[in-house]
């Protein structure tokens, strides 16, 4: 596992030592992992729905699920 520094403004920090103390994760490197998981999961969400109002796409929903992982 790697370890990266990231800079953030006080409002982003703020927002990160709120989400651990909420129970949203047990400290502040599980709540940025969450973020970039659910982040993840958005993108390859919104790449399915863009596939699907591709007119030059076409075929079984699964079958193209499976290009974009």
């Amino acid at each position: 596992m790697s370890t990266i520094s990231v800079p953030l403004n006080s409002k982003l920090e703020l927002s990160l030592d709120y989400l651990v103390k909420s129970g949203v994760a047990n400290n502040r490197a599980a709540v940025m992992r969450k973020a970039l998981e659910r982040l993840t999961e958005e993108e390859a969400v919104a790449a399915v729905l863009r596939a699907e109002r591709e007119s030059t796409l076409r075929g079984d929903l699964k079958d193209l699920v499976k290009k974009f992982k």
